[in-house]
């Protein structure tokens, strides 16, 4: 009888571990393994981290240098990581003291975005905006000159282009010049030398405006923003998370 029973016991015994194990493999394969480039859990709403940001999201609209909407922009949101967000929520308290707000042209820019725009420069015919973006520039320079390039900084998550809002004047701040300018006077080294503020007069910027590019750019750097070489309103975060990964997840609001 006792060996009876030890053979009942042994046998629910396996029986159930058998089960869980079915089981647990079931749930295994029901859940979705999502690819890093496609996981938007590292990342934020940019307004939940600065709430009074000002958001004119360009390629939401067709008020760009394409003239479309571009692919995957969901909705006219803006998103960083959450180490990006945290270090603009900085920037934002500092330049409020100064009396300005924080206007941003775009954030993380998904990879199906940038590739949207190599499709767009290859389409040489196809100049709608010029009149407003690259007057001056043959459009089949756009991309041996890497104003269009196949990877972003933006596609990691962690660059943001934006500008000052004045909150007296209510409106932007002059930078002598508008955001994606594609021409020399969008570098932040025209019309001075941006490593010690110095003015260079010029007949294209006055020292008003080039001081006004510094003051975002010392805003940006002072809490870990690097500037990029041809865009005054491009900054990337130092120590971004993700310097190896290019997302491909649309942009569109995060609720969490």
């Amino acid at each position: 009888m006792k060996q009876k029973n030890l053979w009942i016991s042994t046998f629910l015994f396996c029986s159930a571990m058998l089960f869980s194990s079915c089981s647990q493999k079931e749930n295994l394969e029901k859940q979705q393994v999502v690819p890093r480039e496609e996981d938007n859990s590292q990342f934020v709403t940019l307004t939940d981290a600065v709430p009074d940001a000002i958001l004119e999201i360009r390629y939401y609209s067709t008020y760009n240098f394409v003239g479309q909407r571009i692919d995957g922009y969901l909705e006219p949101t803006a998103l960083l990581t959450r180490e990006a967000a945290d270090s603009l929520h900085a920037v934002s308290e500092d330049v409020k003291k100064l009396g300005y707000r924080l206007k941003i042209y775009d954030a993380y820019r998904p990879q199906m975005a940038v590739d949207h725009f190599v499709r767009w420069s290859k389409a040489i015919n196809d100049t709608l905006m010029k009149p407003y973006f690259y007057p001056d520039l043959d459009k089949s320079v756009l991309f041996p000159q890497e104003y269009i390039c196949e990877r972003s900084g933006h596609t990691r998550g962690s660059t943001v282009d934006l500008t000052l809002f004045d909150m007296v004047t209510e409106k932007e701040l002059d930078m002598g010049g508008t955001f994606d300018w594609f021409g020399h006077e969008s570098h932040p080294d025209f019309g001075g030398n941006p490593e010690t503020s110095e003015y260079i007069p010029n007949d294209s910027i006055t020292a008003e405006q080039f001081n006004n590019r510094m003051i975002l750019r010392a805003a940006m750097m002072r809490h870990g923003f690097k500037p990029f070489f041809s865009e005054w309103w491009h900054f990337t975060l130092a120590n971004e998370p993700f310097p190896d990964t290019y997302f491909s997840f649309p942009v569109q609001q995060i609720n969490r």
